[in-house]
């Protein structure tokens, strides 16, 4: 009876939590890189403290134009480079998540399958 209810909590309740562990994982993965807002202010400056008109001269107004290129383009492939690490993060975390899903089936097999190799007498390397 004992050996029923662990495998009936297994197969039900401890792989459904395994979904729910993979989703708040993937959750906050997600909420850390904020990929949809580094998308959405991808050209935005980085870290520029007055990003507002310049008035002056032509050539105050030329430097602060190429001040806030500047910035747009450090922001963008900063943005980029976060992107990229997030999504391949997020995509590895997915796998893994997966992976230890479909394990999940197959451990409580995994006595039954060692003690049947024992008595056919596999022997997994030879000394």
């Amino acid at each position: 009876m004992f050996i029923v209810g662990i495998l009936s909590w297994w197969y039900t309740v401890g792989w459904q939590d395994q979904f729910v562990r993979l989703r708040a994982r993937l959750a906050r993965t997600l909420d850390y890189f904020s990929i949809d807002l580094l998308i959405r202010t991808f050209f935005a400056p980085f870290r520029q403290i007055s990003a507002g008109k310049v008035r002056g001269p032509l050539g105050v107004q030329l430097r602060a134009f190429f001040d806030n290129l500047i910035s747009r383009l450090i922001g963008s492939m900063v943005r980029g480079t976060i992107i990229v690490v997030g999504s391949i993060w997020i995509a590895l975390s997915t796998i893994i998540g997966a992976v230890v899903a479909v394990l999940w089936v197959a451990v409580p097999l995994l006595p039954v399958v060692g003690i049947i190799l024992a008595l056919t007498g596999w022997v997994p390397w030879h000394l």
